[in-house]
Formats: structure tokens, C-alpha cells, sequence
């Protein structure tokens, strides 16, 4: 493997236990060993040091930075700024690559021309095999379809300084990885899917995930400000539900003002639309599932709370926004 390209492995954390598991698998990794592995520590407070112990025969290639708990992009951008290496990988800390990863990595960076800015690892999402998935399940499960996920990226260095990196007004592991690939393509490089496989685990979540989650609507207002509105199609990124929780939630607002307003046929037409439109959502999640009780309490639940919710965080994301230009000018 003398011939393939060196590389730099860059993992933002905030300090989770799958670190352990993902740097285990990284040293278990043949072939291809990175050049370094930077563990960018960005949790707010750090309590104690990361446990780092389970790198093993890379222990001595581990350099760990610090940025205080200011997003992943920013994490990933510490990192990447230190690399020397022509090659930059990104992994999430819950990933686990399996044990021909870097061997099929060196592929990957040998076969890329030169036209190529980075090539994506192939995502595998293990399910229950007992049941069928949650909600949370089949969401995490969707990440296999997922174009140029960071939780397994490689970009030539040289792309990176070009670009200028991730857009830290990305707050959150959502679409700064899409906005990356978008400018990186925008500046003449290519991008590729590569031949290594990793594997993502679906990480423990509470019933109520999917509320928080909705933050990302704000996410989604950015990428309208700074690649237009067909940018979901040249980042291959699903549509998603935000015009029907638009709708659904127009139709509750309608009928509470109709209601106060004492146009009672009215309210009744517009709450007979929001109940219909609650229901299909809450079917969607439910049908697909394991139909517990829990489950399907917790969705019947969130399904009332996300149609208002994505429509507020969009909202806010359009205001605060409204005045954004693309990392490095306009397009």
C-alpha cells in the first residue's frame, strides 16, 4: 500500500462512549494506517480527558485539539486545518469502520483522478432483525442514501483549503456536509462514492428525538439562502415534509381563528383538515414500525408537536438568515 496517497483521519467528538468503539475499529483497520488521527474534543465544559486507550497500535499517532463545544463543523474544521496530508477522511465518532476499511480506502484515493475533490465510504446501518425498526431506526437506516456524509468522507486537503472548509454557521451535524459538497463541485472538483464500508450503528434515543431534530428546518432555510431553492436535487437530499407541515399547520391556525371569530363551519372544515393531516403523519411513522404501545403513543404524540415545530424553526431559520452569503462570496 506504499502507493496510495497518505491521509489524515479527523473525528469530532463530544466525548460519547462510541469514541472507544470507533477508535478500536480504526486500529483494527489493515492495510492502510493513517498518517495521524486527530480527535477534535468539542465538548462545552470537558470533564476529564477522553478515553483514547483503545487506538492501540495508533495510540502513538492520536493528537487530540480542543474547540470548546462550537459545532462539528467547526470541530472539523480545527482539524482539517492541521493536516498534512494530500488526503483529509473524515469519520463521525459513532461510525466503525470495518477491518478492510483502509485497505479499501487506499483504493479508493488511488483510483480517484485528479479531477476528484472527495470520495464518500459506503454507509451500512445494521436494523433489528427481531422486529421492524423504529422511527428512529428507519431515520438513522437513511443515512445509507445519504450523499457525501462526513460520518465517512475523504476530501483532498487541497479542496478543503480552496473552499474554505465547513460554513460554521452550521450549528449542527445537518447539511454542512451538503453545503461542503455543493462548493467543492461548484469549484470544478468532482465528487465519488468509493468502495469501503462502514458501519453506523443506530445510537439510543429517547421517544421524543424527532422534536429536537426539527432544528434542522432552520438548517434547510440557510441552504435555500445560499444555493437556491433546486440545491435538494444537486445534493441528492430528500424533500422531506416541510410543505405538508405547512399546510397542516396552516390549517390548525386557520381553525383557531375561525373559531374565535365565530365562523363555526369554517373552524370545523379547517379542524377536520389539520385532524386528517395529523393522522396521515402519524400513519406514515406508525404502519412501517413495531406498533408497541410505546411506540405508537410516541408517535401519535410527536406527530401533533413536529408540523408546528419544522414550520417555526423554518421560519427562523428565513429570518436569521435572510441576509447569508455562501462561504467565500456569491456564487
Amino acid at each position: 500500500m506504499s502507493d496510495a496517497p497518505a491521509y489524515t483521519v479527523v473525528v469530532p467528538t463530544i466525548g460519547r462512549p462510541c469514541l472507544a468503539e470507533c477508535l478500536r475499529a480504526l486500529a483494527a483497520a489493515e492495510g492502510h494506517p493513517p498518517h495521524e488521527v486527530v480527535v477534535v474534543d468539542d465538548r462545552p465544559a470537558p470533564d476529564g480527558h477522553l478515553t483514547l486507550e483503545t487506538a492501540g497500535q495508533l495510540l502513538d499517532r492520536v493528537r487530540t485539539l480542543r474547540t470548546g463545544g462550537r459545532g462539528p463543523a467547526a470541530a472539523r474544521n480545527a482539524g482539517w486545518r492541521t493536516v498534512r496530508t494530500p488526503w483529509t477522511v473524515f469519520l463521525d465518532d459513532d461510525v466503525q469502520v470495518l477491518p478492510d476499511w483502509s485497505r479499501r480506502l487506499a483504493q479508493d484515493l488511488r483510483e480517484a483522478g485528479p479531477d476528484v475533490g472527495g470520495v464518500q465510504g459506503r454507509l451500512r446501518v445494521p436494523l433489528p432483525l427481531d422486529r421492524r425498526p423504529t422511527d428512529w431506526e428507519r431515520t438513522t437506516k437513511g443515512l445509507e442514501n445519504a450523499a457525501w456524509a462526513t460520518a465517512d468522507m475523504a476530501y483532498r486537503t487541497e479542496a478543503l483549503k480552496r473552499t474554505g472548509g465547513f460554513d460554521e454557521r452550521f450549528p449542527r451535524a445537518f447539511r454542512e456536509d451538503a453545503d461542503l459538497a455543493l462548493r467543492v463541485q461548484r469549484a470544478g472538483w468532482s465528487l465519488t462514492r468509493g468502495t469501503r464500508i462502514t458501519r453506523h450503528p443506530v445510537r439510543p434515543a429517547h421517544w421524543w428525538a424527532s422534536l429536537p431534530a426539527q432544528r434542522g428546518n432552520a438548517d434547510d432555510a440557510l441552504m435555500n439562502r445560499l444555493h437556491g431553492r433546486d440545491w435538494w436535487d444537486r445534493a441528492q437530499a430528500p424533500r422531506g415534509r416541510l410543505p405538508r407541515h405547512l399546510a397542516v399547520t396552516g390549517a390548525a391556525l386557520a381553525a383557531a381563528g375561525c373559531a374565535l371569530t365565530g365562523r363555526r363551519r369554517a373552524a370545523t372544515a379547517c379542524a377536520a383538515l389539520w385532524s386528517l393531516g395529523t393522522a396521515e403523519f402519524a400513519l406514515a411513522r406508525i404502519l412501517p414500525g413495531p406498533r408497541t404501545a410505546r411506540e405508537i403513543a410516541g408517535m401519535l404524540g410527536t406527530s401533533v408537536l413536529i408540523p408546528p415545530l419544522a414550520v417555526r424553526h423554518w421560519l427562523r431559520g428565513v429570518v436569521r438568515h435572510r441576509h447569508a452569503e455562501p462561504l467565500g462570496g456569491t456564487a
